[in-house]
């Protein structure tokens, strides 16, 4: 099967089966969604979703949370992973926010990448799902799924990225960035996939070369006792 045949049947499947594919983390406004990626690195969405509406309550908005010292906002995030390098990156994204951005969470990546904080795949996550913009944020799940499938032939998140927003139609990839995701989360998983259940199996690449059953070889006995 070609490329472009596994895009577009990986597409199909996914707009019949998962259409309103969004993010799991949950937030109100743009600077909560902000804060909610900054907190999710190598964190579950599950513990950010316990730990943002205590850390909102005290911090509604950028300018609240810029007044706020590392260790304050420690005290609201510590049951996350690496609380001590989140707590400073809180601060000073909420302090560039207020000071140069009045508060307003900016749509460009590379002004959003200046951020403390957010690098390539949290500026793409965060344009993706407030403004909707073509970018792929290539995490763990992304990365593993996509290869899997066949989609890409990447050793890194960059050739990925650059690989699924080259053939994924410009006006789906904010939607693809979530079904790799969820799909990845919840039945590509790294350990033990559920190949049983997935829809993909019959074209996935990862399947067809580790689980599908393949004929047995005649054997010279057999083939000479025929002729």
């Amino acid at each position: 099967m070609t490329s472009r045949e596994i895009y577009r049947r990986t597409i199909e499947y996914f707009q019949k089966n998962n259409p309103s594919a969004d993010t799991e983390l949950e937030y109100t406004n743009p600077f909560q969604l902000v804060v909610a990626v900054i907190l999710s690195a190598q964190c579950t969405d599950k513990r950010v979703n316990m730990i943002m509406p205590g850390l909102m309550k005290k911090y509604p908005d950028a300018e609240s949370m810029a007044g706020a010292r590392p260790e304050e906002i420690f005290e609201y995030i510590r049951s996350c992973s690496y609380p001590n390098n989140k707590a400073r990156h809180l601060s000073g994204m909420s302090k560039m926010l207020a000071e140069e951005f009045g508060g307003n969470v900016p749509s460009d990546t590379e002004l959003l990448q200046r951020l403390p904080g957010v690098g390539r795949k949290t500026a793409n996550v965060v344009a993706s799902v407030l403004y909707k913009k073509p970018v792929m944020a290539v995490d763990t799940h992304v990365f593993r799924v996509a290869n899997r499938i066949g989609l890409t032939v990447a050793k890194n998140p960059l050739s990925s990225e650059l690989q699924l927003t080259r053939h994924i139609p410009e006006v789906l990839i904010h939607k693809a960035h979530h079904w790799l995701i969820l799909h990845g989360r919840y039945t590509c998983k790294s350990r033990n996939p559920l190949c049983s259940e997935c829809g993909l199996s019959d074209f996935c690449r990862y399947y067809l070369k580790n689980h599908k059953s393949k004929p047995k070889k005649k054997s010279i006995k057999n083939l000479k006792e025929r002729s």
